[in-house]
């Protein structure tokens, strides 16, 4: 699939010696949704604001759409739309004109038709005529998304698009997100919450202490890197798991009724029939069981644990030397 945004051996290091990025290669591929996650401070913002042109960098090759980003600065910038996670807008003017001066600093010539439909799509017609500063606040997110698309870019850039937002509006939104994708706009999105990126990316980025830990598609994400429980009711409790049963992956609850063997889904053995024989010869019987698959969550947790410890031990090891 062809390549909308590509980053080839970017660095940022900034005048106080911190380096927030380091070395980072990406390929955004046109029409996706892109989430990148990671922790505060790993340099997700740092990334994005190099590749909207607000922040420099200190090496490395940025090209969107084709074109470089410091070499073809505006026309890379008409490539893109950003809606910060901070709301910043002027409480006392109306959002239509609003979003009709965002589209007029992009040099884009006066469209009507086309800014209705975007509110409509946003559901804000209705309020095309009020002043901003009568907005809920999922209205004013609703409108910064508005203005970031008021120039028809290809690229949208969304900085935790649903921060403070309602249940029902973030679900609202998910969906108009999904819409944006299907009508041709690579959708790039960084994220606290996990199962936004759960629910809607079709690739997800990993990024912590300013390197890129892992790109891969999400269900070939959760195959490779997910575990699986095994859950097994009990009848009677156990007051402690078997010796004959001892050296298998096994938890007991702390009441006793239940049992739960976790295997790796990408192993070509993964143990279940040798821990359904020892059951049988332990003479555990089981009324109920049922099998639950890692969340995208617990898979993101361990690849930055993971990558904290192998910095750590990396560290240590310079120092010994």
């Amino acid at each position: 699939m062809e390549s909308i945004i590509s980053i080839k051996g970017l660095s940022k290091t900034y005048a106080e010696g911190f380096t927030a990025l380091n070395n980072i290669d990406l390929e955004i591929q046109r029409g996706e949704i892109f989430a990148l996650l990671g922790p505060n401070g790993a340099g997700k913002t740092t990334l994005i604001s190099i590749i909207c042109g607000i922040v420099n960098p200190s090496c490395g090759d940025v090209k969107v759409n084709g074109h470089n980003i410091q070499r073809d600065y505006r026309t890379a910038r008409t490539e893109i739309g950003l809606v910060p996670q901070e709301i910043a807008t002027d409480a006392f003017e109306t959002v239509w004109a609003a979003v009709r001066f965002s589209r007029g600093l992009f040099g884009k010539a006066p469209d009507p038709a086309y800014l209705e439909k975007i509110l409509r799509q946003l559901s804000l017609w209705e309020k095309k005529d009020n002043k901003i500063i009568t907005l809920s606040g999922g209205m004013k997110r609703r409108l910064m998304i508005a203005k970031a698309l008021s120039h028809e870019p290809n690229v949208l850039f969304l900085d935790e698009p649903t921060a403070g937002v309602d249940v029902e509006l973030r679900q609202d939104m998910w969906r108009m997100v999904r819409g944006l994708r299907d009508s041709g706009v690579t959708v790039i999105l960084t994220t606290h919450y996990i199962e936004e990126a759960e629910e809607m990316a079709d690739r997800v980025g990993v990024i912590n202490r300013g390197e890129l830990v892992l790109v891969e598609e999400k269900h070939v994400l959760m195959k490779k890197m997910g575990e699986k429980e095994l859950s097994l009711q009990l009848p009677e409790p156990l007051q402690e798991i078997p010796q004959i049963l001892a050296d298998l992956p096994l938890t007991l609850s702390s009441d006793g009724y239940q049992l739960v063997y976790r295997f790796d889904i990408k192993s070509e053995d993964t143990g279940l029939t040798e821990f359904l024989r020892r059951l049988n010869a332990a003479n555990i019987e089981f009324r109920d069981l049922h099998t639950r698959e890692s969340s995208l969550e617990e898979i993101f947790v361990n690849l930055v644990h993971g990558a904290r410890l192998e910095r750590e031990e990396q560290l240590s090891k310079e120092v010994q030397e």
